[in-house]
């Protein structure tokens, strides 16, 4: 059985304007269970995206390592690394959705390199647009939707390949309440399928919620378990 994702001693440094490193990630240490729901929350600037970045091999941290099934897969190269991310979902701060395409035609996106018909491909994501209540939307252009639908059309392309890694940054940032408790739903239910999920948030909702793998607030670019 495959296990979660654990950090080693992660170090993350990013330069400041003044030409300066700052560590935002400083010899953490955490484990993220398969089939668990774990929620991060911290200041802003704290370093939660960057985590998430790391966990999905978008960025390579200065020293420490992620491991996943005893390989440190923050190390591999570019061609294995890809590999990786085919098997992360990651819903980013900032939506970066192609407002020049349709919500169905961005949630298809990431389908498309697995050789998937394009009939196919469409029915999936419909059914993720679905999952969270926006395939009303679906033909829509997305630079015609509102902050929201955006954020729920991102939430459906992360979820469309059945990830076993869900990464969500802010998730329920610009829903209102019913569509943030619909959104946690999703969220649970991909963990209760057998995903790894990580979430960070600041919005009250999620930090109350049931998350199963823990809470952590992230200071001083480390975690600390909160009760």
């Amino acid at each position: 059985m495959e296990r979660g994702i654990e950090c080693r001693r992660l170090t993350v440094a990013r330069r400041t304007s003044d030409g300066r490193e700052k560590l935002v990630i400083d010899d953490l240490s955490a484990q993220f269970e398969t089939g668990q729901m774990a929620v991060i929350s911290g200041a802003t600037g704290s370093g939660k995206s960057t985590l998430l970045h790391v966990l999905a091999g978008l960025l390579r941290p200065v020293q420490g390592e992620v491991v996943f099934n005893g390989e440190a897969v923050s190390r591999w190269v570019s061609s294995h690394r890809d590999r990786w991310r085919r098997r992360v979902g990651i819903v980013f701060q900032h939506d970066r959705l192609l407002g020049d395409l349709s919500a169905v035609e961005n949630v298809l996106l990431p389908l498309i390199p697995r050789g998937g018909g394009l009939k196919e491909c469409r029915r999936s994501a419909l059914a993720a647009l679905s999952r969270l209540s926006v395939d009303q939307l679906a033909d829509k252009m997305v630079r015609n939707l509102s902050g929201g639908e955006r954020q729920r059309v991102a939430i459906a392309r992360a979820l469309v390949s059945q990830p076993s890694f869900l990464l969500a940054d802010e998730p329920t940032a610009h829903q209102d309440h019913k569509s943030a408790e619909e959104i946690l739903k999703t969220l649970a239910a991909a963990a209760a399928a057998g995903a790894v999920v990580v979430v960070t948030a600041h919005d009250p909702r999620i930090l109350e919620a049931g998350a199963t793998g823990g809470r952590f607030r992230l200071v001083q670019g480390r975690l600390k378990a909160l009760k």
